[in-house]
Parts: structure tokens; C-alpha cells; sequence
């Protein structure tokens, strides 16, 4: 158990703005990690291996992409308890991102909005910190490197920044996430239509191919959003099955404020995760899994809160879990909450 109660630190951290608070516990973790202060936030991982995408899961919890940005905890992060973590998004070159304030808390429905936009400090950072990272892939962990565009990069010229990314990250991912639907970038959640992504996949499995040769073969999975329609999700499954791409991920943030509109904070622009989520998300997981088949590997993400959200999440279909705002909400112990659900269902 972690030496100081996340009960203790989360009145501080919700005290600051909701984007200081995340730069000052990265930050923290940063330089703590792989040290003996480690302890003050260690959880003890709970053991349930499973094996998904040919990939070696020490248990079925995952951080999702989007805390670690720049891929520099992931050891720190890792000892928390998590079977995998996934970093990112990274774009080739760096960027700053949106204007700030660009991050929110909505108390009330446990939920953030964020408009971040990717910002990131480049794919070479990006990359030397991967590499430092050592504890926690000894202890067998799985990372996960997710990859996006550059908001400067013209949308019809979008697969050369995916191909650079991919080129970047194959030789130190465990798999790699694809992410076409942050609804922070412009346009990018154009690419999950039909046309876009058959070309942009096609391109990428070719670049797989000969990044194998050299490599061998890596998992890649694609990040799509809750904001699709039935016939949309349909579409999509298809096509991933068509060119082979090896898992997906279900599902990104949500740009609907139904739940949400009349709470503060509600109506900021951006994707609002957490509680709210937890519905749209498990309804994109059961459509895959409907259209996927019973084998085909799907991670479910989006308003896990405990153990009984990630619960539902293996029922509509997912077969490993990843949280992000439920950790800002819950800290390390919903790690293990979660872990143990997902083993007790099991057994």
C-alpha cells in the first residue's frame, strides 16, 4: 500500500488549477520515481496474466494515453500497479498545444474536460525517455506508445506524420496506438471515415511490414471515439478487420455534454472524460465486440471509476481495461480495486 493516502494529497492537488495539478505530479513522479520516496504512492500489483494480441499481460488495468504525454513516468506510473501503461500522444515535432486554460474539473459528475491538443515536446524526447524507463518493463509490464499528428500538418498530408510516428516509436513499443479521434485536434476525427482511414491504414501496414523485418511483429491498435453511430462503428470494424490491424481501442473522449451542460464547467470545449462516459463508451465496445468476433482484441476505456466500471467494461466485450480520470479522482488504489474486480470475475 502506498505510504501517504491519496485521501491526504487529492484536497491539495484540487485546490490548484486542474492542469498545474497534473504538471506538478508528473513532475513529482518524474523525479521520485525509481527511488525509495517511490513507496509513498507504490501499490503492490495484483497478479492475473492474460495473453491478448500474441502480448504477455501481467493483469488486464492499464493507464491510458494522455496522462504521461512525453512518456517520462513511466516506471513511476507503472508502480502503481498497472499490467500496462500507454504514453503518449506524441506528434513527430513538438508543439505547444491549445491556449490555456485548456484543462477542467466537473466535481459533481466526476468527470475533466480537456482541450490540450497533443501538446507534447516532440517524438526524439519522447523516445529518449521511453528508453530510460527500465523497472517496470523488467517486472514484466507491457508499454504501449500512442501516436497522433501535428495540428500544423494539413490534414490531407496526415499519414506522413502517422508513418513518421510509426517509424519513430515501432522499435521500443510493445504495441502501438493509433489515435484518430482526439476531437482536440482539427479535423482529425475526419480520418475515422471510411475513405481516410482505408488509406491511412493501408499505408501504415505497409510500413508495419517492413518495420517488421527488422523488428519483428508488434500490435498496432486504433483509438476511435464514443461519438459514432451504429453504421459508423460497423464501418469501422470492417476496415479493421480488412487490413489486418491487430486491436482497437474503445474509446477516446467525448465532445457530448448531455450529462453535463448544466454543471460548472460543463460547457468548456473539449472531450469530457470520467462518470459521464462510461455509457457511450460501453455501447462502442459492445458494437465492436458484435462485429469483431469473440477473439479479436478490443481495450476498453472511458468512465472506469471502480471496480464494477471495469467490470462492465469485460461485459460489453473488452478484454483489458484502462483508466485515466478515475486515477485523478481515485488515485493508485482504484489500480488495485480495479485489478481485483477484473481477477474475481475471473475465478
Amino acid at each position: 500500500m502506498a505510504i501517504v493516502p491519496y485521501a491526504l494529497t487529492r484536497p491539495f492537488l484540487f485546490g490548484l488549477d486542474a492542469e498545474t495539478a497534473h504538471d506538478l505530479t508528473l513532475a513529482a513522479i518524474a523525479c521520485l520515481q525509481n527511488t525509495p520516496a517511490q513507496a509513498l504512492w507504490a501499490q503492490p500489483r495484483i497478479s492475473d496474466p492474460v495473453i491478448v494480441a500474441g502480448l504477455h499481460f501481467p493483469n488486464r488495468v492499464g493507464l491510458a494515453a494522455g496522462l504521461d504525454k512525453d512518456g517520462r513516468c513511466i516506471d513511476g506510473l507503472g508502480a502503481m500497479g498497472f499490467g500496462f501503461i500507454e504514453v503518449g500522444t506524441v506528434t513527430p515535432k513538438a508543439q505547444p498545444g491549445n491556449p490555456k486554460p485548456r484543462m477542467f474539473r466537473v466535481r459533481e459528475a466526476r468527470a475533466l474536460v480537456n482541450r490540450l491538443g497533443f501538446n507534447n515536446q516532440g517524438l526524439d524526447v519522447f523516445l529518449e525517455n521511453v528508453q530510460r524507463a527500465s523497472t517496470f518493463r523488467a517486472a514484466g509490464g507491457i508499454v504501449g506508445l500512442n501516436i497522433g499528428k501535428n495540428a500544423a500538418t494539413p490534414i490531407e498530408r496526415a499519414a506522413d506524420d502517422y508513418l513518421d510516428g510509426l517509424r519513430g516509436v515501432y522499435p521500443h513499443a510493445d504495441y502501438v496506438a493509433v489515435n484518430i479521434s482526439s476531437p482536440n485536434t482539427q479535423n482529425l476525427r475526419a480520418l475515422q471515415s471510411d475513405e481516410q482511414l482505408q488509406w491511412l491504414l493501408q499505408l501504415m501496414m505497409e510500413r508495419r511490414a517492413e518495420l517488421a523485418r527488422d523488428f519483428g511483429p508488434k500490435p498496432i491498435f486504433v483509438k476511435i471515439a464514443p461519438d459514432l453511430e451504429e453504421e459508423h462503428v460497423k464501418s469501422i470494424a470492417a476496415t479493421l478487420l480488412r487490413h489486418g490491424i491487430d486491436g482497437v481501442i474503445a474509446t477516446n473522449t467525448t465532445v457530448s455534454r448531455h450529462q453535463v451542460h448544466q454543471l460548472p464547467n460543463g460547457q468548456e470545449t473539449g472531450g469530457l472524460s470520467g462518470a459521464p462516459l462510461l455509457g457511450a463508451s460501453n455501447r462502442v465496445i459492445r458494437l465492436l465486440r458484435a462485429e469483431l468476433g469473440s477473439a479479436y482484441p478490443i481495450i476498453g476505456v472511458g468512465g472506469v471509476m471502480s471496480g464494477e466500471d471495469a467490470v462492465s467494461k469485460v461485459k460489453a466485450g473488452a478484454d483489458l481495461v484502462q483508466i485515466y480520470t478515475g486515477l485523478i479522482y481515485g488515485g493508485p488504489a482504484l489500480v488495485t480495486e480495479v485489478a481485483r474486480a477484473l481477477r474475481s470475475r475471473r475465478a
